[in-house]
């Protein structure tokens, strides 16, 4: 066998002479390498997260407790004495107790042969007497003489094993420890550029606040600034919070959760921004709606949508009435207003006792909104103070209505300028209602009684019965002319000017007028829905529908396009929204989609964005559903060479001139 190669291992490192002749310097040092290096704890002095440096570096291998004591302490020096003491005394006892046992024996031995020789004398009396006799004598005379060895008291020898050993130990707690993890505080990055303006507002806003600060001091009760001189101090002065830093976090809250919802609802808001849908183009002329945002209170989820409308200032916020339509399940109402940059909560709320029936946005002044309730009163709502109530309210002294008010409506300011509204509700009053000095004044316009409706009271008393008003809207440009929808089916155009008479009777529809509305274009038409499924289009000057749609179940609500004069919507209790356009097809609607997917649910109310190509529309079960507008629904008409824009309204006043000579003269006939 060969022993001269070298046996290595398979991941040995095969390294050159230079390698192999570097020097590799290793430092040892004290530090325990198994030792973690962060470990954070929170400094309560600096109130942050510090690093620990100083760890204890002692690695301990062996630890034993034991008993040894050093011979140089006193405990030590004790022992040591005891121990001596204790071996001295048993080596004096030990000859003592020796001796003794010596003499014991030789007495033994000394009273053993005088037996014997007793004995002796005693077989052989005959003998030997007289020879024995002087020997006894002898004996006897030599003990009396001798005085007897004094007694030595016994002494026991200690018992080196009997010993009993003492300790006590001390009870160690055992080490325990907690730890908590708290949240550091919120910290805010905040960047601004500073320029000479800057610089002087912020003197300005300084002098300002100095000023309001010595005002402050001077309008100071006179006990406060009085010193306690019982207590010796005095009395401070507590100043309220201030208020423009909660609305500073309140609008960066506002900001941040918008931020926040843009980026949760990111696909719709790009889908509302540029999406549009391509496939139009090979449907002909039909169209299609697509689903966008979805709004939704949870304490509005067993409420109904009684009533929609867009702010015409910030076209992206809209309000909501919820109540509910039902006459035995009333209950309490809601007021919410939603905007488009915030799907997932209202901006503001506001709860009443009565369910909310309907509601407007006055145009001059964008922050007042006037409600009609289910109890019959109306309020005003102003947005720009922070209350939760009305800033005015009707009341059963100051004219309310007997019965459910189902649509509110603002009217151009009177020649004082005060604000003021109209009304209609159930118990056929259309009310005016004027805000003077800070109190709603109310004035009966016009009481609805249709001809013929009379009844037979007690004793063939003829009793005349009003009728019941369910909707109304006010011509776009004729300020006093405005229609009047019933519950009845009929259709009044009424006057400002007149209290007691009609200017028209419609035979519009055989069951309750939904919805009325004139065309934001067109002067002379009007659009009215119905329960009894039908959609018709008037010219208010002709007693005949143009155009008559039957959409085969009750309609709830219908809306002109603020885009175009031959495009409306309605929707009906199936959950369906129906798209028309007249200008494309006069027949049948454009696009028919399901809105509402629930079972026993139905759409109640449908309004056009003033701006944007979307609509909203509301259900019984408080879901507000936003849908965008193909291409196809939206075709603006071409408008036409030479078309006389101001012969609406003189034809108008022609017409109003006509119908106020036939009401002149009540026996002629048109």
């Amino acid at each position: 066998e060969d022993w001269s190669a070298a046996v290595r291992s398979p991941d040995h490192l095969e390294l050159t002479e230079a390698e192999l002749k570097t020097e590799v310097t290793r430092t040892l040092t004290a530090n325990n390498p198994h030792i973690p290096r962060d470990i954070v704890r929170f400094s309560f002095k600096e109130r942050a997260y510090k690093l620990v440096d100083d760890m204890d570096q002692t690695a301990v291998h062996f630890t034993l407790n034991g008993y040894l004591i050093h011979k140089d302490s006193d405990e030590g020096r004790r022992q040591s004495i005891r121990s001596s003491t204790e071996s001295g005394s048993f080596i004096e006892e030990a000859p003592v107790e020796a001796s003794a046992e010596a003499t014991e024996e030789a007495e033994t031995k000394d009273e053993e042969p005088t037996e014997g020789a007793e004995g002796e004398g005693q077989g052989g009396e005959g003998e030997g007497e007289g020879e024995a006799a002087p020997e006894a004598e002898a004996a006897e005379a030599a003990e009396e003489e001798e005085p007897p060895p004094p007694k030595v008291p016994e002494r026991k020898l200690a018992n080196q094993f009997n010993f009993i050993e003492r300790g006590s130990t001390t009870y160690h707690n055992p080490l325990r420890e907690k730890g908590f993890q708290t949240d550091p505080a919120p910290f805010e990055t905040f960047s601004e550029n500073v320029n000479q303006w800057f610089i002087y507002d912020t003197y300005v806003e300084e002098l300002e606040r100095m000023e309001k600060a010595k005002e402050k001091e001077k309008a100071k009760p006179a006990a406060v600034k009085k010193e306690d001189k019982t207590a010796g101090r005095k009395l401070s002065y507590v100043e309220p919070p201030h208020v423009e830093s909660l609305s500073k976090v309140a609008k960066a809250a506002k900001i941040a959760e918008r931020m926040v919802n843009l980026n949760t609802f990111d696909d719709i808001a790009q889908d509302f921004k540029y999406f549009e849908d391509a496939s139009d183009e090979f449907r002909g002329q039909k169209g299609t709606l697509l689903p966008l945002w979805k709004f939704q209170y949870e304490k509005t989820k067993k409420l109904a949508v009684t009533a929609l409308s867009w702010n015409p200032k910030y076209k992206d916020l809209f309000a909501v009435g919820y109540g509910s339509y039902d006459f035995m399940k009333q209950g309490h109402g809601m007021l919410l207003l939603y905007t488009l940059k915030n799907p997932s909560f209202p901006e503001y709320s506001f709860s009443s006792e009565s369910g909310v029936m309907c509601l407007d946005f006055h145009s001059d002044h964008p922050h007042l909104l006037a409600v009609g309730f289910y109890d019959g009163n109306v309020a005003i709502y102003n947005l720009k103070k922070a209350s939760l109530q009305p800033s005015y309210k009707s009341s059963a002294m100051s004219g309310k209505h007997t019965e459910p008010v189902w649509q509110v409506k603002w009217q151009k300011d009177d020649m004082d300028s005060n604000s003021n509204f109209f009304s209609v509700s159930s118990d056929g009053r259309i009310v005016s209602w004027t805000l003077v000095k800070n109190e709603l004044v109310h004035m009966d316009v016009i009481k609805l009684s249709a001809d013929g409706t009379t009844m037979q009271g007690p004793e063939g008393l003829q009793l005349q019965t009003l009728g019941s008003g369910t909707s109304f809207d006010f011509h776009k440009k004729i300020d006093y002319l405005f229609l009047v929808g019933t519950e009845e089916g009929k259709i009044y155009k009424c006057s400002k000017s007149y209290s007691s008479q009609f200017l028209d009777v419609f035979d519009a529809h055989h069951m309750a007028v939904d919805s009325i509305s004139w065309n934001p274009f067109h002067l002379k038409v009007f659009i009215s829905c119905s329960s009894d499924w039908t959609v018709k289009i008037w010219d208010h000057t002709i007693k005949t529908p143009m155009f008559v749609y039957d959409l085969g179940t009750a309609v709830g609500d219908v809306a002109w396009s603020p885009y175009s004069s031959t495009v409306f919507a309605a929707v009906t209790i199936d959950g369906q929204a129906h798209v028309f356009d007249l200008n494309i097809n006069k027949l049948e609607p454009l696009c028919t989609q399901l809105v509402v997917t629930r079972k026993k649910n139905k759409t109640t109310h449908v309004q056009f964005n003033p701006v944007y190509p979307i609509i909203i529309v509301g259900d019984e079960r408080g879901l507000i559903t936003c849908l965008k507008l193909s291409p196809n629904l939206r075709k603006k008409p071409k408008q036409k060479k030479g078309q006389d824009v101001k012969k609406g309204p003189e034809e108008e006043i022609a017409k109003l001139e006509k119908l106020l000579s036939l009401v002149r003269e009540p026996g002629s006939k048109e």
